[in-house]
């Protein structure tokens, strides 16, 4: 009969369910390996995986096409995207417990199950209402890829060789959203948007039909099927009104100009009010939906912050530059996307590169390295980013912004399990992943916010030189209206006014440009907090994956 080890309490805070073996042996589950070769199981889940990230960013530039084909405005066509991040922000850090009830690969396997089926739906969606009702279990579904294919990577390879592993991860976490909008846009403008959800489903068959021939639970994962019937729905409440707030606090706020709308103000409350509430109940829960203790780990604890600004730089950097292009440049979303491309090709470079520097340099000089990266690159960006940009400036642009991203992205994820019990994979990965998911909702939200604030400053300011007095202005006042009204002109007698607007139009582009750059200036700023931050790491010694000092 089965006999139940819990962990130290004064370490994890774990269930003593996840850790259900028959015959405690740690030797032997030290030595476990998989059955198969570990690079194709680090091939399969990212494929899964892949596929989900894909899906976050995919569906942005088809947004108009849904609304006009639902019947449904402009605003209630981002509530396809809404709906999704707050279902897949709500099932992130659900993963320990899901996979200590079910398992983690049979958890893995229902998750490809539901999220290719849920694609389906979406794509045969008769009405907006359906549609968000499938993009709820869509997000659902997609929720647990992200952080189990990290765990299962993690346990799958030896700890001189994570860092390779994750090296693959960080490429589909990286290159999915920077190549969605692209693929989105060209599917949309070739064949129909429901193809953005269709094309999931050959990949998730593909992926389900390898992951259950080619992934293994380790030994250390036993299903604990009572635990269905302990769970923590109190958690699972106050998880969902904090997600769900947030969420949608930070993708209304700014069109209804954030806390002076009663609505956003409402949200904002039901997010502190539950994130603080479930901080409360998860701690004092023994067997907690999400094992907060976890972040005792002094190491995970900074890897956790570290990785939700690593997150929200990569996803506010693919809103902001594509953005830019669009509005202010002209270019539509297939070139704004393909000026991308150049980055993405870069990572695939890049990404095995920084997997392998992690078995020759400790995580935290990599991260300290990385974050320098940034720094420069936020600096050049904000030089760079003019009226005049060219299509070659905006992909050497793209390319520098991607060269941190490796060193960042793999070097944090390494680090968060140094010093970590095996048997908490599962919410390291879940956390880490939740920790940047979050960040990326957040950060886009305040650097778009950032933008339109800076841009009115800008704009105030370049109008306080538009007056009378000023004899630059009037020069060129009156040499473009004489330009329009004149011998071949087709301004006739609204020459004048059709000047005035021409420059008043000039006056918010190069605003709007400027808001831009300031923001960039913005996030150097905080690049530089980021590299003091990374000092508080744990050197660990390169390609082990263990260290003395893992709580605080």
């Amino acid at each position: 009969m089965s006999e139940l080890q819990p962990a130290s309490p004064s370490l994890t805070g774990a269930a003593p369910a996840v850790r259900q073996v028959d015959n405690p042996n740690p030797p032997l589950q030290a030595a476990w390996k998989p059955r198969v070769n570990p690079w194709l199981i680090a091939a399969t889940v990212a494929l899964a995986a892949f596929m989900e990230v894909l899906d976050t960013s995919i569906a942005n530039v088809a947004l108009p096409h849904i609304a006009g084909s639902l019947g449904a405005s402009t605003d209630e066509g981002t509530w396809v995207l809404t709906s999704y991040l707050v279902s897949n922000a709500i099932v992130l850090p659900l993963g320990g417990w899901a996979s200590s009830v079910l398992g983690r690969r049979n958890f893995f396997v229902l998750c490809i199950i539901i999220f290719t089926v849920a694609s389906f739906l979406c794509g045969a969606a008769p009405t907006l209402p359906l549609l968000l009702v499938f993009r709820v279990i869509q997000g659902a579904g997609g929720g647990g890829l992200q952080p189990m294919a990290q765990a299962i990577m993690a346990d799958s390879f030896e700890p001189h060789k994570r860092g390779q592993a994750f090296a693959l991860y960080g490429l589909v976490a990286v290159l999915a959203p920077s190549i969605g909008p692209t693929l989105g846009g060209w599917i949309t403008d070739n064949f129909t948007w429901r193809w953005i959800f269709f094309i999931n489903i050959p990949v998730g068959i593909l992926a389900f039909f390898l992951v259950t021939r080619l992934v293994e639970d380790p030994p250390w994962i036993k299903p604990d099927r009572s635990r269905f019937f302990r769970m923590d729905y109190v958690g699972l409440g106050f998880l969902t009104i904090a997600m769900g707030g947030m969420q949608i606090m930070l993708d209304k706020g700014e069109e209804n100009d954030w806390f002076s709308s009663n609505f956003i103000r409402f949200f904002a409350f039901l997010f502190v009010a539950g994130m603080i509430a479930l901080v409360w109940w998860e701690w004092r829960q023994k067997e907690p939906l999400i094992n907060l203790k976890v972040f005792r780990f002094k190491n995970f604890a900074i890897c956790c912050f570290l990785m939700m600004l690593v997150g929200g730089v990569l996803n506010a950097n693919t809103v902001l530059q594509p953005q830019f292009m669009q509005q202010l440049l002209g270019w539509t979303a297939t070139t704004a996307g393909l000026a991308l491309t150049a980055g993405g090709v870069t990572l695939l470079f890049m990404m095995p590169l920084a997997g392998i520097a992690t078995s020759k340099f400790s995580a935290r000089n990599l991260t300290v390295i990385g974050f320098l990266l940034f720094l420069v690159s936020f600096r050049y960006a904000a030089n760079v980013t003019t009226l005049d940009m060219t299509f070659s400036a905006a992909s050497w642009l793209r390319v520098i912004q991607m060269l941190p991203l490796p060193f960042c992205f793999i070097s944090i994820t390494t680090a968060a399990y140094v010093g970590m019990p095996k048997e908490d994979s599962n919410q390291v990965a879940g956390l880490i992943n939740f920790a940047r998911n979050i960040g990326g909702s957040v950060l886009i939200a305040l650097t778009n916010a950032q933008v339109t604030s800076r841009s009115l400053w800008h704009q105030q300011h370049l109008q306080s030189t538009m007056s009378s007095a000023s004899i630059g202005y009037q020069q060129h006042v009156n040499t473009l209206t004489g330009f329009l009204g004149g011998s071949g002109g087709f301004g006739g007698p609204n020459a004048a006014n059709m000047a005035l607007a021409n420059i008043y139009a000039q006056l918010n582009r190069q605003a709007a440009m400027q808001g831009y750059q300031d923001v960039y200036m913005e996030l150097s700023y905080m690049s530089i907090g980021l590299v003091v931050l990374a000092f508080l790491l744990s050197k660990n010694k390169p390609g082990q994956g263990a260290a003395p000092s893992g709580v605080h």
